[in-house]
C-alpha cells in the first residue's frame, strides 16, 4: 500500500516559524515532525511512500534523500503553487492504486490507528473529540458512518475534528474531478469528502486514540512537551565532573557538558553542543545541533533550534527560538503575565498560561535585552542593546 505524505503546504498561521522551512520539519523532541510521523507509519508496517513538496522542498528532499536510511522507498511529487489537499491527490493519482493512505504531513499520528485505518475496505478518516474545534475541520456522523463533513466554519457543529488521517479507495480521484474551489480559494479534501457523501458513497471514521497537530506557532511547545514524556536517556557526549543530570536525558555525539550544568529531564541535546559551564536546564527542553548555552543561563520548556547560541547570563523560558540565532548577555525572556492569565498573542488566546518568545532564524539581541510574554519575532532581526521587545515585530526589522 502507498502511503502519501502531504507536505507543500507553507503553514502561514505558523510564521515565523515556517518562513524558512516547511512546517513539516519543524522540529520537536530532537526531530522533525515528519519524521516522528514516517516512523510510526513504518511501525505499522508500511515502506513505500510518496512525499507532496512544496514550500521549501529541497530541505525534505535532502533530509530524507531516497529514504534508504530508514530502509524505505520514497518518491517526490512537487507541488509548486499548491493549491489544496485536494490537488495533491490529483498529482499523484497515477501512482497510487485502488486503496492508499494519506496523511497530513505537520500531525503526528501513532502506529496503532493507521494500523486500525488500513484494515477498512472503504474510505475511512482518522477522527478525534477536542475540547476547542475552532479552525479544525470537524465532522458529523451517524452511526460509524460520516454524514457531513466542515472545514474550518466559524461556528463548528460539533467536536470531532478531522485528525488529517485517511484511507482512500479510487471513489476518491473522481470526486475530486468534480468537487469545485472551496471559499478559500483551494481544492481542499475535505470538499470531495464531501461530494461523495451527496453521492451516497459510504464513508467511515476511526477515532484516534493519539493526534498531535500544531495550528499556531506556540502548539511546537505542546507537542514538544507530549514527545518528551517518551524518551530514553542516553549519553553519546562528554561529561566533565560536577555536572548533575536527573530524569531521562539525550546527549548527542561530540557534544560537551561543563562542569556546574545541571540537567532537570527530559531533555534532549543534539550533537556538536557546547553546554555550560553551570547553566541550568530544565523540564522539555530541546536543543538542536551545534548550539552554545553559556555560563550562568536557564532554559525552561523550549525547543532551541541548532545553530543557536546563548552564551551568557540569560533566561529563556517557554519559547521557541530559530536557527542561527545570537542572544546576547543579560538577554531575558518574560513568560508569564503579572496577572496569571493565558498568554494572547496577535489578540489570539494561546490558551497558554506560560509562553515566552517565538523567534525565526538569524536573530540577534545585544546585551541586557527584555523580550515581553508572547513576542513573535520574524527572521533576520536585530535588537539593540537594553531594549524592550514586545508584540509581533516583522523580518528584518530593527528594535532599538
Amino acid at each position: 500500500m502507498k502511503t502519501v505524505i502531504l507536505a507543500a503546504g507553507k503553514g502561514n498561521r505558523m510564521w515565523p516559524l515556517t518562513e524558512n522551512r516547511p512546517k513539516a520539519m519543524l522540529p520537536v523532541a530532537g526531530k522533525p515532525v515528519m519524521e516522528h510521523l514516517v516512523a510510526e507509519a513504518i511501525g505499522a508496517g508500511l515502506n513505500d511512500f510518496i512525499f507532496v513538496v512544496g514550500h521549501c522542498g529541497e530541505t525534505i528532499r535532502e533530509y530524507f534523500g531516497n529514504g534508504s536510511q530508514l530502509k524505505i522507498k520514497i518518491t517526490y511529487i512537487e507541488q509548486n503553487l499548491p493549491r489544496g489537499t485536494s490537488e495533491a491527490i490529483e498529482l499523484v493519482k497515477d501512482e497510487v492504486g485502488s486503496k492508499f493512505l494519506v496523511i497530513n504531513g505537520d500531525n503526528i499520528v501513532k502506529s496503532t490507528d493507521i494500523n486500525r485505518l488500513i484494515e477498512s475496505d472503504i474510505t475511512c478518516l482518522g477522527v478525534k473529540q477536542v475540547d476547542n474545534p475552532f479552525g479544525l475541520g470537524v465532522v458529523e456522523t451517524r452511526g460509524k458512518r460520516i454524514v457531513r463533513i466542515h472545514e474550518k466554519v466559524e461556528k463548528p457543529p460539533t467536536k470531532l475534528a478531522n485528525a488529517g488521517l485517511y484511507l482512500f479507495t479510487s471513489d476518491i480521484i473522481d470526486a475530486i474531478s468534480r468537487t469545485p474551489v472551496s471559499s478559500r480559494g483551494e481544492y481542499e479534501l475535505p470538499g470531495a469528502i464531501q461530494t461523495m457523501l451527496d453521492a451516497g458513497i459510504e464513508v467511515r471514521f476511526h477515532e484516534v486514540d493519539t493526534w498531535l497537530e500544531m495550528s499556531y506557532p506556540w502548539d511546537v511547545l505542546s507537542v514538544n512537551e507530549r514527545l518528551m514524556t517518551e524518551i530514553k536517556g542516553d549519553c553519546m557526549g562528554t561529561i566533565e565532573e560536577n555536572v548533575f543530570i536527573s530524569g531521562n536525558t539525550q546527549i548527542g555525539c561530540d557534544t560537551l557538558l561543563r562542569s556546574g550544568t545541571y540537567i532537570e529531564g527530559p531533555v534532549i541535546i543534539g550533537d556538536g553542543c557546547d553546554i555550560g559551564p553551570n547553566c541550568y536546564i530544565r523540564g522539555s527542553t530541546a536543543i538542536g545541533d551545534k548550539c552554545r548555552i553559556g555560563a550562568g543561563v536557564e532554559i525552561k520548556n523550549s525547543v532551541i533550534m541548532k545553530n543557536t547560541r546563548i552564551p551568557h547570563l540569560s533566561y529563556i523560558g517557554d519559547s521557541v527560538i530559530g536557527e542561527n540565532c545570537n542572544l546576547g548577555a543579560g538577554t531575558n525572556v518574560a513568560n508569564l503575565r503579572f496577572d496569571h492569565r493565558d498568554v494572547a498573542v496577535n489578540h489570539i488566546n494561546s490558551q497558554r498560561r506560560k509562553l515566552g518568545l517565538i523567534s525565526g532564524n538569524n536573530v540577534s539581541t545585544g546585551i541586557n535585552v527584555s523580550i515581553n510574554t508572547g513576542t513573535i519575532i520574524g527572521s533576520g532581526i536585530t535588537i539593540k542593546p537594553g531594549a524592550i521587545a514586545k508584540g509581533v515585530i516583522s523580518s528584518g526589522s530593527r528594535v532599538f
